[in-house]
């Protein structure tokens, strides 16, 4: 009987993974690495080392397909990888994908497709929509934290040597945030060179 081997993600640390633990024990995995990224971005270093470990003929089973990655070549990618060390893959939500038949590998290829061109149609209409909204005249986007009243404070007590965190505790902002208002600032008194 093939070994089963775990994988579990979260985008970040405030988010919960025990559903996907729960789900990833009670199917018998022999064990379980978790990983607290997005699903876009390389460092993953939980992921890394599962792969490191897997050998032929263990079953790598994720509670659903989207903690794997997040688009189709993604997603293909991983699948070929895992096909050539010859471990399988296999959903527990998308109950269809289980690639060590040929019947769930097919169903995967068919399924990643149509989910991809769903995320492409999202875009373009969250685009789409956007564009009308600025041809009307809206401009689009969460509104800004930063007050001209917390812009001021933030100016003033950068003046006085005050730290980006004490700044941003001060007026109730992100430090990212108050870096982009003081980089605003520079940028806009800087004169144009001739």
């Amino acid at each position: 009987m093939a070994t089963l081997m775990g994988y579990a993600r979260v985008s970040t640390t405030e988010q919960s993974v025990d559903l996907q633990l729960d789900a990833l024990k009670a199917a018998g995995c022999f064990r379980i690495w978790t990983d607290f990224a997005s699903g876009a971005t390389a460092e993953r270093p939980q992921w890394q080392d599962c792969l490191d470990h897997l050998q032929p003929g263990n079953i790598l089973v994720v509670n659903d397909l989207s903690r794997l990655g997040r688009n189709t070549a993604d997603l293909a990618g991983i699948v070929k990888t895992l096909a050539d060390r010859q471990v399988g893959l296999r959903s527990l939500t998308e109950t269809w994908l289980d690639t060590t038949n040929s019947q769930g590998l097919l169903m995967f290829h068919f399924f990643s497709a149509i989910a991809e061109y769903e995320r492409n149609r999202l875009r373009e209409r969250t685009m789409a929509g956007l564009a009308a909204a600025k041809a009307r005249g809206r401009v689009g986007g969460r509104p800004t934290k930063m007050t001209p009243d917390k812009a001021a404070t933030a100016h003033r007590m950068r003046g006085e040597k005050r730290t980006i965190r004490d700044i941003a505790k001060t007026i109730e902002v992100s430090e990212a945030t108050v870096v982009r208002e003081l980089a605003r600032q520079r940028k806009s008194l800087q004169v144009p060179q001739e």
